[in-house]
């Protein structure tokens, strides 16, 4: 079949009608456009436009002003498309000041907005503020005065607080505050015993001391979960001490011990100097002899007693060794 002139450019002109169709429905987001006219949010065809050319997704806006215009909030299109260039999930914020204007809590766009770009979720936060939250501290020692230690956990009611969630301290810090309170109030008993009688005087002082200042919540309650004994740290630090002076007194025993030892060795040594020297004076006799009675300074006679002498002198030696070896080993009959 051969078609005419005329045939072909009306095929040619439908081929490039529908191609543009298909790039105004690709690039205008036509649909959208419908959905929110039958919704009754005013938003022209080229401000979607415009926001495709800003790389805006217009679902990510127009979608959440829809729900907005249906819950009574007046946003306006500029806000929302600011929030999403600026990196803020715009549905989650539009989601929170639903919420919060369902329980009537006083939260403008600008400030959603500033808390959601500080990184915290704004929808959580609002609902916190309606269900407080419960944060379970683990199990926190103490020292009570008397030396007993005792454990206890806590459970903290928080509220979210929405004029202080952007720059105010999290979780961790009040978890931390009452951690120290509770160590503090243990160590101020007198004994622990009042503590097991009275838990709630723990909970009552931490609670009294305003330790929410600077956070992003309000402590509601402080409830005491569990308390418990732990070790006697007064007897173990007693304990500790008396073996740390054992070791003390050990050492400066051993230091004297060890004096002795060289006074001892100082005093042999002295010993063994000063017999050296009697033998070496006992090695110049015999040579001082001779040379007296060589010079007569000394007769015989005067030489044969000096020999009688030191006979009587080693005989009587030899008698008391021997008498003292029979003294002090008797014999039995």
């Amino acid at each position: 079949m051969v078609l005419d002139p005329g045939s072909i450019t009306l095929l040619i002109g439908l081929a490039i009608l529908l191609i543009l169709l298909a790039v105004l429905f690709t690039f205008v987001p036509v649909m959208l456009w419908i959905s929110a006219l039958a919704a009754g949010v005013r938003i022209g065809i080229f401000e979607l436009v415009g926001m495709r050319l800003r790389r805006v997704i217009p679902a990510r806006v127009v979608n959440p002003l829809i729900k907005a215009v249906k819950a009574g909030l007046d946003l306006s299109t500029s806000k929302l498309e600011g929030h999403y260039l600026a990196g803020g999930n715009v549905d989650r914020v539009v989601n929170a000041l639903i919420a919060a204007q369902r329980a009537n809590i006083d939260l403008s766009f600008e400030r959603a907005a500033a808390i959601d770009l500080a990184g915290r979720d704004v929808l959580e936060a609002v609902q916190m503020s309606v269900n407080p939250k419960v944060i379970e501290t683990p199990f926190i020692a103490g020292v009570a005065m008397d030396g007993i230690e005792v454990k206890a956990k806590a459970r903290i009611t928080v509220r979210a607080n929405i004029d202080r969630l952007v720059g105010g301290a999290g979780e961790d810090t009040v978890i931390a505050r009452v951690g120290e309170g509770i160590v503090s109030t243990i160590g101020s008993a007198n004994n622990h015993k009042k503590v097991l009688e009275n838990p709630d005087m723990i909970s009552q002082t931490v609670l009294s001391k305003g330790l929410d200042a600077g956070t992003a919540f309000e402590i509601l309650s402080i409830d005491i979960a569990d308390i418990d004994i732990g070790k006697n740290i007064g007897a173990e630090l007693q304990t500790d001490q008396a073996e740390a002076d054992k070791k003390i007194a050990q050492a400066k025993a051993e230091e004297r011990r060890a004096m002795a030892v060289a006074k001892e060795q100082e005093m042999k040594a002295k010993v063994e100097e000063m017999r050296a020297k009697v033998v070496e004076a006992e090695a110049e006799v015999p040579m001082a002899l001779s040379e007296a009675l060589r010079q007569g300074n000394m007769g015989v006679m005067d030489y044969m007693n000096y020999q009688n002498v030191m006979a009587d002198t080693d005989m009587r030696g030899s008698i008391s060794k021997a008498t003292d070896g029979d003294s002090t080993n008797p014999k039995r009959d």
